[in-house]
């Protein structure tokens, strides 16, 4: 079982930036895919980045152009830097993993998630 722990959250005006990182431990073979998803009141919940272990990239079209999406493999880690950033980017960002266990099979966990604010 993995777990995460999310971490960068805040309150930022227009314009402004975070980054936001993402700690994935315990016991798996290996994490396949890393990224981040996004709820705001009111509305589902919606995919913002992910990245591969290959380091292979995906992006909303939000959010295109504004936000950076890395991963450090060493340390189970994905960042997400967050430029330019928007009020209606404020939401709940939660950390996403695809990783698969000693026994073969493949599994899904999300972080409990770190507010994001964008406000003046």
């Amino acid at each position: 079982q993995v777990q995460l722990v999310e971490s960068g959250g805040g309150l930022v005006p227009p314009g402004g930036s975070l980054r936001l990182s993402c700690a994935a431990s315990g016991s798996f073979l290996m994490i396949d895919v890393m990224g981040w998803y996004r709820q705001a009141p009111g509305r589902q919940r919606e995919l913002v980045s992910t990245i591969t272990s290959g380091g292979s990239t995906n992006y909303a079209d939000s959010v295109k152009g504004r936000f950076t999406i890395s991963r450090d493999n060493g340390k189970n880690t994905v960042y997400l830097q967050m430029n330019v950033l928007k009020p209606e980017d404020t939401a709940v960002y939660s950390c996403y993993a695809s990783y698969k266990t000693f026994w073969g099979t493949s599994r899904e966990y999300w972080g409990q998630g770190t507010q994001v604010t964008v406000s003046s």
